[in-house]
C-alpha cells in the first residue's frame, strides 16, 4: 500500500479516484427470481406439460368443456405453488446490513462522518467501542483496542489488536472496548467477508430428497401412462374402433392416470407444516426444508451463539484459600468478595446495569460484562462504583502486560490501586495476599497453591482472571503503581451452555440424529460444552483443524464417521466437513449464526440460520431460520418434517391407490371391448374432489405418538418402502376391479343404459375411494383402531365430497355436464356394498397380520 499520511488521510480527489477504480464498499447482493419467473417455473414439470397436452388435444376435437376443466385445474395448482414460493422468496430480504451504515474517517485533514459504502483502500479511519468495523484494514494506532471477532471465527472473546502484533481489522467485527486508528486495505468482495460471501455463489442449489423423489414418482407415472394410452388406442384402432373415440379413451387415461392434484396437496401440506413451524419460532424460506429436516440424521451447529448464549458467565471465583460457586446465579455478598468485585468491577472500561422491565443495560468486553454482571448479583454496582470512586491514572490492557491498572481516589479520600488480568503476571506483583484471616505474606507455598487452583479452573476450560490491589498512602509514583500488591482472588468464566440446550440434544440422540459442534473455539472450550451438553463422551470424538489440515478427503470421511466435535476450525474446514458427511450418506443440517457458517450452511442439506444474531449473509444462504436463536426449536422442526413425511407418505398411498383403480377400469373396460365405463370430465371430477379434499385432509394428519422415538429413514429410502408401493397396488386393483364389477353389473341389470351404468360406477368409485381414506391414516393400525374425531378435516372433506356427489347426480344443471342420472335405492344398496367390500376385508387382513 502506498504512503498514506495517517494525519491528513487522502484527498477528496484521491477517494473518487479509488471509488471509480475500487467500487463501492458493499457485498454483492444476490439476484432475486421475479414474479413472472417463478410463476413460469410452475408449469415445467413434466405431469404439467402432459395435461396441457390433453387440454390442447381436447380443444381440437372440441371436447372444449375437457380442455377448459384440464387447464383451470393446472392453472389453480400453477397458481397455488407460485403463492408459496413467492412468499418464502420475499420472506427474507438479504439487506446485507453487515456493513456499517457509517464510518469516522480522516480526509484532507479532518474528521468526517461518511456513509460506509464510499470508503475506498488506502482511507483512514477512526475506530472506537461499540463500532462496527466497516472494511478490512490495518491498525497504525492503538488504546487497549479489543475486537469481537466471533462472527468471522466463532470465538466468543475478544481479540486484543496493536500495530506491531495481531494488526488486522476486518470488515463485520466489532470493536468490544478501546480505540484505535486503522488504514483500510481492502473494501466490498474484496473483504474476509467478501470472499465468504462470494463462496456462496460457487455453491450450486440442490433439490432436496423430497423433489428427487416426487420428481422420480412423476416421471414413471408419466411414461405408464403414455405406455398404456398407446396400447389401449393402438388396440382399439386395430381391431376396427373409430380413431377419434380411442384418442377420448386416451385423454381419458392420461387424466385418469396422473394424479393432478399430488403437487398441489404436497405443496400446501408444506405450507400448512410452514405456518405451524413459524408458530413455534422457525420461518422456513425453502418450502420443502421442512420435510428434509424430518429425515435429517446430522445435525452440524456452531457452538458460539448457538449451543451456548454468547454471555461470558463467571462459574468460579477462588477466594480465601476456597472455590465459590454462584447459588441460584448469585455469588453471595461476603466482604472478601464485595472487595474483590469492587477492585474488578473499578478496574474496567465496560457498563452493566439491570433494568425492572427490560434486558439488561450493556456495552464492553464480555469478560468485563460478566466480572461485572456477578459483582451486581453480589449488591456492586458499576454506576455506584464510579460515583465513589473517581479514576486518575490507567494502564491499558494489552498482550504484552497481560493485565490492566488503574488508580482511584474515594470520596472520603483514600487512594487505591486496582490490577486484573493473567493470575501467574498478576502473582508476580504481589508481596502479599488476602486469606481467610486478612492479608497476608505471600510465601512460595502460598503462591504454588494459587497457582494450582488457577490450573484447576483452567483445565475445565475456564478463562481465568486475576485480581489485586494495594492502598496507597502518600504521593502515588507512577513508576511503581503496580508493586507490592495484595492479591484478592480470580474469577473463572465460560460462555455457558444455553439452558435448553442439553435437552434438545439428548432428544437429537434418542431420535436417531448425531448432533456435531463445529467451533472456533480452542479443544479444551469445545470439550468441555461437549460433555456438558452430552454431545461428546470421548477423547477420540474430537479432532482439531490443525489435524484435519492434515487428513485427505477420503482420511475425513473415516474420520467422519465417529467424530462429534470439530475445534479451532476455519470456513473452508466447515465446508469440507459437511460435504464428507454427505458422502458417508447423511441427510447434514447446518445450524449457525456468523458469517463463518454461512458456507456450510449453503452446502448442506438444509441450512438453519440465528434469526437474532444470524448475519444477513447467513439468512441468505439458510433454509430455514430459528427467530428465537433456540436450538430446541430444532427439535421442533424435526418432529415438524417427519410429522410432513408421514403425511405425505398418507395421501401418496391414497392418491395412487385411487388413481391406478382408475386407470384399471378404463383399461380393462377396454381390452373387454366394453363401452368406455367413465368420461374425462367425470374423471377430473374425481380426481379434483373426491381425491383432492381427502388428501388435503390427509396432509394434516395427528402425529403417531412415536414419531420421535424412530430412527431417521435412510437417504437412500425411497417414498415406496416399507411395502408402501406394495399396499399402493393391491388396493388399486382392488378399487378397479370393484367398480368395473359395478359398471358390468349395471350393464346386464340395465340392458346396456350407458349413461345409467356410468352413473353407478362414477358413483361406486367415489365412495370405494371416501371408505378407503380412513384406512389411509395409520400404515400399521386397522381402521378400527383409529379414532376417527381426532381428524375432524377428514370428516369434513368426506362429508363434502358426499354431498358434490349427490349434486352431480341429482341437480338437473349438472347432469347434461357430468353425463349423470339419478339412482334409485337398489342402484344404491348395490354401489355402497362393493365399495363398502373391500374395507371390511381390509380390517380382517390387518387384524391376522396383527396376531
Amino acid at each position: 500500500m502506498e504512503n498514506i499520511s495517517t494525519t491528513r488521510g487522502l484527498s477528496e480527489k484521491e477517494a473518487l479516484e479509488k471509488l471509480k477504480k475500487y467500487g463501492l464498499n458493499e457485498l454483492t447482493k444476490k439476484s432475486k427470481k421475479g414474479p413472472i419467473a417463478i410463476f413460469v417455473e410452475q408449469f415445467k414439470n413434466l405431469m404439467t406439460l402432459v395435461l396441457i397436452g390433453a387440454a390442447l388435444i381436447s380443444w381440437f376435437f372440441g371436447e372444449k368443456a375437457d380442455s377448459i376443466t384440464i387447464l383451470a385445474i393446472i392453472v389453480l395448482n400453477s397458481f397455488l405453488g407460485f403463492i408459496q414460493e413467492f412468499k418464502a422468496e420475499r420472506s427474507i430480504e438479504a439487506l446485507m446490513e453487515l456493513s456499517a451504515p457509517g464510518a469516522k474517517v480522516i480526509r484532507e485533514g479532518r474528521i468526517s462522518y461518511i456513509n460506509a459504502k464510499y470508503l475506498v483502500p488506502g482511507d483512514v479511519l477512526l475506530i472506537e467501542a461499540g463500532d462496527r468495523i466497516p472494511t478490512d484494514g490495518l491498525v497504525l494506532e492503538s488504546t487497549g483496542l479489543m475486537v469481537d471477532e466471533s462472527l468471522l471465527t466463532g470465538e466468543s472473546v475478544p481479540v486484543e489488536k496493536t500495530p506491531k502484533g495481531s494488526n488486522k481489522v476486518f470488515m463485520g467485527t466489532m470493536a468490544a472496548s478501546g480505540k484505535s486508528k486503522v488504514v483500510t486495505y481492502s473494501t466490498g468482495m474484496n473483504t474476509e467477508m467478501g470472499k465468504i460471501a462470494s463462496m456462496l455463489q460457487d455453491i450450486p442449489d440442490e433439490y432436496t430428497p423430497l423433489q428427487k423423489k416426487l420428481a422420480q414418482l412423476g416421471k414413471y407415472i408419466v411414461v405408464i401412462c403414455l405406455a398404456i394410452c398407446a396400447v389401449v388406442s393402438l388396440t382399439g384402432i386395430m381391431r376396427g374402433e373409430d380413431p377419434y373415440n380411442m384418442l377420448l379413451t386416451g385423454i381419458s387415461l392420461a387424466v385418469a392416470a396422473i394424479p393432478e392434484g399430488l403437487p398441489a396437496i404436497v405443496t400446501v401440506s408444506l405450507a400448512i407444516g410452514v405456518q405451524r413451524m413459524y408458530k413455534r419460532n422457525a420461518l422456513v424460506r425453502k418450502l420443502p426444508a421442512v420435510e428434509t429436516l424430518g429425515g435429517t440424521t446430522i445435525i452440524c451447529s456452531d457452538k458460539t451463539g448457538t449451543l451456548t448464549q454468547n454471555k461470558m458467565t463467571v462459574k468460579k471465583i477462588y477466594i480465601d484459600d476456597r472455590f465459590i460457586e454462584p447459588q441460584k446465579d448469585k455469588f453471595p455478598s461476603t466482604d472478601s468478595l464485595k472487595l474483590f468485585f469492587t477492585a474488578s468491577a473499578a478496574c474496567s472500561d465496560a457498563y452493566y446495569e439491570e433494568k425492572l422491565i427490560s434486558d439488561p443495560e450493556t456495552s464492553g468486553n464480555p469478560t468485563e460484562l460478566a466480572i461485572l454482571k456477578a459483582a451486581w448479583g453480589a449488591g456492586i454496582k458499576k454506576s455506584n462504583l464510579d460515583k465513589e470512586y473517581k479514576r486518575i491514572y490507567e494502564i491499558p490492557f494489552d498482550s504484552d502486560r497481560k493485565r490492566m491498572a488503574v488508580a482511584v481516589r474515594r470520596k472520603n479520600g483514600e487512594s487505591y490501586v486496582f490490577v486484573k488480568g493473567a493470575v501467574d503476571v498478576i502473582l508476580d506483583l504481589c508481596t502479599k495476599y488476602h486469606g481467610v484471616h486478612g492479608e497476608q505474606a505471600m510465601t512460595p507455598l502460598d503462591k504454588k497453591t494459587i497457582l494450582g487452583a488457577n490450573e484447576k479452573m483452567a483445565a475445565s476450560a475456564l478463562r481465568v482472571l486475576g485480581t489485586a490491589y494495594k492502598k496507597i498512602n502518600g504521593a502515588m509514583d507512577k513508576s511503581k503503581v503496580e508493586n507490592n500488591l495484595v492479591f484478592l482472588g480470580m474469577a473463572g468464566m465460560i460462555d455457558p451452555p444455553r439452558p435448553e440446550a442439553a435437552k434438545a440434544v439428548e432428544t437429537c440422540i434418542i431420535s436417531g440424529i448425531r448432533p456435531i459442534m463445529i467451533t472456533g473455539d480452542h479443544k479444551m472450550t469445545a470439550a468441555a460444552i461437549a460433555k456438558e451438553l452430552g454431545i461428546m463422551t470421548s477423547k477420540s470424538q474430537i479432532i482439531t483443524g490443525n489435524e484435519l489440515d492434515n487428513l485427505n478427503d477420503k482420511q475425513l470421511e473415516k474420520a467422519s464417521a465417529k467424530t462429534t466435535v470439530y475445534a479451532r476450525v476455519s470456513p473452508k474446514h466447515k465446508l469440507r466437513i459437511v460435504k464428507a458427511l454427505k458422502s458417508l450418506g447423511h441427510i447434514v443440517a447446518m445450524t449457525g449464526d456468523g458469517v463463518n457458517d454461512a458456507p456450510a450452511i449453503k452446502e448442506a442439506d438444509i441450512g438453519i440460520a440465528m434469526g437474532i444474531t444470524g448475519t444477513d449473509v447467513t439468512k441468505e444462504a439458510s433454509s430455514m431460520v430459528l427467530m428465537d436463536d433456540n436450538f430446541s426449536t430444532i427439535v421442533a422442526a424435526v418432529e415438524e418434517g417427519r410429522i410432513i413425511y408421514d403425511n405425505i407418505r398418507k395421501f401418496i398411498r391414497y392418491l395412487l391407490s385411487c388413481n391406478i383403480g382408475e386407470v384399471l377400469i378404463m383399461f380393462l373396460a377396454s381390452l373387454l371391448y366394453m363401452p368406455v365405463p367413465l368420461i374425462p370430465i367425470q374423471i377430473l371430477w374425481v380426481n379434483l374432489v373426491t381425491d383432492g379434499l381427502p388428501a388435503m385432509a390427509l396432509g394434516v394428519d395427528p402425529p403417531d405418538k412415536d414419531i420421535m422415538l424412530r430412527k431417521p429413514r435412510g437417504n437412500k429410502e425411497g417414498i415406496f418402502s416399507e411395502g408402501l408401493g406394495f399396499k399402493i397396488l393391491m388396493r388399486g386393483v382392488a378399487i378397479g376391479l370393484g367398480t368395473l364389477s359395478v359398471y358390468a353389473l349395471m350393464l346386464y341389470l340395465t340392458y346396456n343404459d350407458i349413461q345409467r351404468a356410468r352413473t353407478c360406477t362414477f358413483a361406486s368409485l367415489v365412495l370405494s375411494q371416501l371408505f378407503f381414506v380412513f384406512e389411509c391414516r395409520s400404515e400399521h393400525k386397522s381402521i378400527l383402531k383409529i379414532n376417527p374425531f381426532t381428524n375432524i378435516w377428514l370428516i369434513l372433506a368426506v362429508m363434502c365430497s358426499l354431498e358434490l356427489l349427490l349434486m352431480v347426480i341429482y341437480v338437473p344443471f349438472f347432469q347434461p355436464i357430468f353425463d349423470t342420472v339419478p339412482l334409485h335405492g337398489i342402484e344404491w344398496a348395490i354401489v355402497v356394498s362393493m365399495s363398502l367390500v373391500w374395507t371390511i376385508l381390509s380390517i380382517f387382513t390387518t387384524k391376522k397380520k396383527r396376531r
